[in-house]
């Protein structure tokens, strides 16, 4: 997997990392790798962006995992907002039983120090990300 570069701006505070991630770069990774690519994200103050999101065991995995890494000193945790919500319509329980699920979802995650969603619906997340 190459390795991903920041430009000094990124470093001295004059801007904010976003780091989009492919579905691509994500296809075939373990949950625990792809968490782990998350938090150290995160961890850096960026905000990342998947392209497909995450499946309900993942993020709940990734929530937990957050939990146990939350420091007083340091770490504040997650904030993360799936499109489309939970208002979407997914096809339902029958659409899945008919393999009509399609996982594809935009995922932002970002420290939650920084990030707080002003707005979100079937259509719109609006977010706030403050400077350090």
């Amino acid at each position: 997997m190459p390795e991903v570069t920041t430009d000094d701006a990124a470093d001295d505070g004059d801007g904010i990392q976003i780091d989009m991630i492919s579905a691509e770069r994500m296809e075939g990774m373990r949950t625990m790798e792809k968490i782990r690519l998350i938090l150290d994200g995160v961890h850096d103050d960026n905000i990342v962006i998947l392209e497909d999101g995450l499946d309900p065991d993942e993020e709940s995995k990734l929530i937990e995992r957050t939990m146990s890494e939350i420091n007083p000193d340091g770490f504040t945790g997650i904030e993360i907002e799936t499109y489309p919500g939970n208002g979407a319509d997914d096809g339902g329980f029958l659409g899945r039983l008919m393999g009509n699920d399609d996982p594809s979802k935009l995922t932002v995650i970002g420290p939650a120090n920084r990030i707080e969603t002003l707005h979100k619906d079937e259509t719109l997340i609006s977010t706030l990300v403050t400077r350090r």
